[in-house]
Parts: C-alpha cells; structure tokens; sequence
C-alpha cells in the first residue's frame, strides 16, 4: 500500500497558484478580494466554532480543519495580491512578525538589548507608532464595520469614552436602559420608532456590559445556548 502523500506549505501555495492559472480552476480564477470577504468572514466563525467543539468534547477534527480553511483563505488573497503586484506573502510575514517585535518589548531586546520591564510599556503609545497620527474620528472609524454589530459598538463606545467621555457614567446608562425598555413596550409592533428605540436600548446595554467588564457578544452567545438547551432556569424568555 502506498504511503499516504504529506502535503507542506510550499505545497499548498503551489496548489492555489496552479489552481489561478489559466489551465486551473474557473471558479478560483475568478475570485478578487472582495469577492472572497464572505469567505473570509464565514471561515474565522468556524474556527471559533472549531474552538467550541474542542473545548466541550476534546476533538481537535474540527479546529484543525477550520484553520486550515483560515489557512487558505490568508493564502489565497495573498496568491491574488502577487497576480496584482499589491504585496506578497512575504511581505505580510514580515510586516506582522515586525508588529509582534515592536508590540513586546518586555520580551524582545531592542536594538540596545535591553528588554523594557512590562509595568513600564505604554501600550497605547506603541499601537500609534506603527500608524501616522489620526484624529478621534479616524481613530473610531477604522474600527472594522463587518465586525459583528455587539463587537463594534463595545469598541467605539469604549474610544468613545476614551475621546469624548461618552458612556462612562455607569449608573445613567442602567437608568437609560430602564426608561428604554418603558418606551419600547409603549411602541407598536414594527414601526420606526420602535426599531429606533431598540437600537438605542442595546446600544446602552452594550455600553452597560462594557462598564462591568463584559463581553456582550460572549453572553447574547452563551445566553442562547442556554435557552437552546431549555434550560429555563437560567434564561428567563416568555
């Protein structure tokens, strides 16, 4: 019996450079980067649903087939920025290995050799020097918009607070929430003012969430496996 081919990395960028070629495969051809974003999107949540599987039932099956698909998908848009002479493999190797580096210097000797002590390192200070200066307004509108709508309104609500100091008293958004809730329950079924109404209610009770130190992407997620579950004890839907 033959022995099972072991497939390497050079292997694989081969595979999706023939696969682009003009004797290839139409539907890969064909493909740009915008055409892929669905792709990309839909194989980062199942490899976080990969992570799920492992953590609840020990299978790594799962996981290690996702990231390879993550794998792919990286590779892929990477084989499309060659074909259109943007930037190249290497290139984005490079330029996060460089970020890891420049990102730890409690871990990483800088070009004197000393390694900074961690208590000591402005965060912050590093991220801006990678990128030029933005002002508040670019800063939060450079948060990704396909984020999931909990992920990025935690996000601009916490530069938000940083910039503006919106939401960051606690106490007034648990009371917003409240009147909200009043508001919502007094609209009719459907209307524009109550979808208005709504996303003004989770939007304060993101920001809510944000205060306590929450993930509100987290708890809507495990809330709904929860009520899945029927477990009624915990989650209180009528």
């Amino acid at each position: 019996m033959a022995e099972k081919k072991v497939y390497t990395f050079k292997d694989l960028r081969n595979i999706i450079g023939k696969l682009r070629s003009p004797d290839g495969c139409p539907w890969d051809r064909v493909q740009t980067h915008e055409s892929l974003c669905p792709c990309m999107i839909e194989e980062a949540y199942e490899a976080v649903d990969g992570i799920r599987i492992l953590t609840e039932s020990g299978t790594t099956g799962a996981l290690k087939e996702e990231l390879g698909d993550v794998l792919l998908q990286v590779l892929f848009h990477c084989q499309i920025a060659e074909e259109n002479q943007e930037f190249t493999l290497e290139e984005v190797v490079d330029q996060v290995a460089a970020k890891m580096v420049h990102r730890h210097p409690h871990v990483f000797p800088n070009e004197e050799g000393s390694v900074i002590p961690k208590e000591q390192v402005d965060w912050e200070a590093l991220k801006k020097e990678e990128k030029p200066v933005r002002t508040p307004e670019d800063e939060i509108d450079a948060i990704p918009h396909s984020l999931p709508a909990l992920i990025r309104t935690a996000k601009v609500l916490k530069k938000m607070e940083r910039y503006y100091g919106t939401g960051s008293d606690e106490a007034a958004s648990a009371g917003r929430v409240a009147d909200l809730l009043r508001e919502l329950q007094s609209e009719e079924d459907g209307g524009a003012d109550a979808e208005e109404i709504l996303g003004e209610l989770l939007l304060c009770v993101v920001n809510l969430g944000r205060k306590k130190g929450l993930n509100s992407e987290q708890a809507l997620i495990h809330a709904l496996e929860r009520c899945i579950s029927g477990n009624s004890q915990t989650v209180r839907v009528r």
